[in-house]
Formats: structure tokens, sequence, C-alpha cells
């Protein structure tokens, strides 16, 4: 080999392995949310463990009060609209096993927007700006179009605490789906029905730190009935609770968004507390049947057949 093609030769090396290293090779920094750039390793966890910590929580919170903001919010994405509202001030009282109360004022007046309480098998709600008041099962057989009848306090039992998966009834089966986006451990509940698997939930975790990330709940469809996300927790009065929940009912056509401002946890709360009774006057409707007079009159002909508005 001459001295010339030598040469060239060395150059071509030279140049191919300068392309190599500055230009084909690139790494690229994975930063999640929730994590700082200099984070840690991804927590690892089985099926088993993951299971017990959603028990845990779950038997951690015996009851609470919370002061919350929350952002109420019409429409689904699933329906590519989804129209918010003026933040609403809420008390929410909740006791084992599932007791809850919610009430909600106006913003800046401070004035009741409704008042709604739930023993997990009945319900009741009052709007005073309709003189509207409403009970019935929180189990729907068939939505109303009316999404104020399709508003259940008992949603919201089952979006702020992640019921432990039943294990005796349900199969369980753990998904790792870690990417550049994001990484999360996520725990299949299905439960055999008619000779065919049917999924009931997706409870997702936070790899980076193991904290629940998110809960979906399904129907027997497949759809999902409730999709609520959680972030910020924090220590109240040493028991963990998310500062910030996201709550979407896309069946029913809304959601809402709490961020808390104060809570108290395991310090009691008395029955008095979930007792709501109907004000005089105001117009009782039972779903299931016609509406009925005002508490303390008779009935109106004008009023049979009237739906309670949205």
């Amino acid at each position: 080999m001459s001295i010339r093609r030598r040469a060239a030769t060395v150059i071509l090396v030279c140049s191919l392995s300068m392309a190599f290293s500055s230009c084909v090779v690139r790494r690229r920094l994975i930063v999640r949310k929730g994590s700082s750039a200099a984070q840690p390793p991804l927590q690892v966890a089985d099926e088993s463990s993951l299971l017990e910590e959603i028990s845990r929580q779950y038997r951690a919170v015996r009851d609470f009060s919370a002061t919350v903001d929350m952002v109420p919010a019409l429409g689904s994405a699933e329906k590519s609209k989804i129209t918010e509202y003026k933040d609403v001030r809420a008390y929410i009282l909740f006791r084992h096993p599932a007791d809850i109360r919610i009430i909600g004022l106006y913003p800046v007046v401070r004035n009741k927007a409704f008042d709604m309480t739930s023993d997990g098998a009945r319900f009741r709600l009052y709007i005073p700006s309709h003189d509207a008041f409403i009970e019935g099962a929180n189990e729907m057989t068939k939505p109303s179009e009316s999404k104020l009848e399709n508003l259940r306090p008992q949603h919201f039992v089952d979006a702020l605490l992640v019921r432990p998966v039943d294990q005796a009834a349900d199969r369980v089966v753990l998904e790792n789906l870690t990417d550049e986006s994001g990484a999360f451990y996520i725990l299949l509940a299905l439960r055999e029905e008619n000779g065919a698997l049917r999924l009931r939930r997706a409870i997702w975790f936070n790899r980076v730190n193991l904290e629940l990330a998110r809960q979906l709940i399904f129907d027997a469809a497949g759809n999902i009935l409730t999709d609520a996300r959680y972030s910020e927790w924090h220590p109240y009065d040493r028991v963990p609770f998310p500062k910030h929940v996201e709550i979407n009912r896309p069946q029913d056509d809304y959601g809402v968004v709490i961020d808390v401002v104060k809570m108290e946890i395991n310090k009691g709360v008395t029955d008095d507390k979930f007792v709501l009774q109907q004000p005089p006057g105001s117009k009782l409707r039972i779903l299931g049947q016609p509406p009925a007079a005002p508490a303390g009159q008779m009935p109106a002909s004008s009023d049979k057949g009237k739906s309670i508005p949205e």
C-alpha cells in the first residue's frame, strides 16, 4: 500500500470515529414527573407488597374532616369538551366504612351551593338554588338526563379512598409500564363473570416513590366509571393523604378537581354530622318516583311530571 493510500485510510478511520462519537451516539436524560434531574433509581415492588400498601392506607383512615377547594367541570374527554366552573369551597366529612357528607359553598359570597350525604346505600342531595331535595339509591340502574340526579356522594368515597382488592373474588395481574414519559406499576383487578373475565379496576403506583397515582373503575362493558388521579401526598396527623385529587366521571359527564386546604384525620366525626333533613318549602324528588310536593305544602297540579333542572 502506498503512503498516500495509507494516509487516506487513517483519515477515513479517524473521521468515522469522530462521527460515531459525536453524531451517532447520543445520550438522553430521562426526567420523569415527580422527580429531579438527579433522580434515584426507580423503586422496585411486587404484587403482594402493592396489595398490602393499598390495604394499609385504607385501614389507616377511620374518619376525616377536610376543608377543600373544588373546581367542578361538565363534559368529558370522551366527548372532547370540558367546561370548568369557578372554584367552590367545600367541607367533606367521612367516617368508615361509607358515611360521607359534602357541603359546597359558592365563591365570594359563600352561600350554600349544595349539601349531600350518603350512608353507602342511599343518598340525599339538597340544592338551595333549585329548592330541590333529591333522595335515592347509590346504585344507578339507568342514568338520568339530569346530571344532578346522577350525582352520588359515594362517587367521592370510591375516588378519595382506594379500597383493598378482594383477593378472594378477583384475579390480580401486575403490569410494569415504564417508558420515557413515565414509570408505573399497574395492578389490574379482574373478575370472572358468566364465563368471561371482566376488568373491574386498575390501580397505578408511581415507581419514583411507590405512591398511589391513579385509580380507574370500570363498568361491565369496560367503560370508565371513575378516573381518579392523586398527587402531592402529605402526612396529616401522621396519615398520608393526597393534597390534590382529580376525579372524572365520563359516563355522567362531570368531574371535579379537589385541593385540600385543611385536613384532620382520625379525630372522630359524630352521628349528627351525617344527618341531612329536607328543608321546609323544598321540592322532594325521590328517584324512580314522580316529584313530591314541597315540604309542608299540598301537591300542586302544575308540578306534576316536572323533573329537577340541571
